[in-house]
């Protein structure tokens, strides 16, 4: 698996991912974000988008993050947000901050380095991030509100796996070029 940084906001990257494959697909297209991507044999298995808060130019916020249908549950998406997460510190940014809207990409965010702050945004998104304190406690406070909600049986069932877990550990960064 190879993962690499494609550009930063402002470098203007695009990607074309197959709609029928990836989620969110379509907002890829945008140039004003950077992506970051993960290709397996040259091809691309996930991405993610993310440029500067709004607010706050020390904060990097991912936008978003698709792991193709296939591939999902193999660990790609944790990995590549840990590069992301990286190499935002490498350029100067103090915090990566997401809005995180289900209880799978929350798992994810947390092996990446980020953990709920307590805060929700959006449309019912909890804040993640790498500023948040780590604990058992904000952990389950997380999977917690996502019971509040319709869910997929997926979902229901890694909320019913998890009830008492503890937060994940971190990935390592993967090697990259970028």
């Amino acid at each position: 698996m190879d993962y690499s940084i494609l550009g930063w906001p402002g470098d203007g990257p695009t990607l074309h991912l197959d709609h029928e494959r990836f989620a969110y697909a379509g907002k890829f297209v945008l140039p004003s974000t950077g992506k970051a991507v993960a290709r397996e044999d040259n091809v691309i298995v996930a991405a993610a988008a993310f440029d500067a808060d709004r607010t706050d130019g020390t904060c990097l916020r991912v936008r978003y993050v698709t792991v193709r249908d296939d591939r999902r549950e193999a660990g790609i998406g944790p990995r590549l947000l840990a590069l992301v997460v990286d190499r935002a510190r490498d350029r100067g940014f103090a915090d990566v901050k997401a809005g995180v809207n289900n209880p799978l990409a929350y798992e994810a965010f947390y092996k990446s380095g980020l953990a709920y702050t307590g805060e929700r945004t959006g449309l019912a998104e909890l804040v993640c991030s790498t500023a948040a304190d780590r604990t058992v406690e904000a952990y389950r406070a997380g999977l917690s509100a996502y019971r509040e909600r319709d869910l997929s049986d997926t979902e229901r069932a890694f909320l019913d796996a998890h009830e008492d877990g503890d937060p994940p550990e971190t990935v390592d960064v993967p090697e990259s070029d970028s």
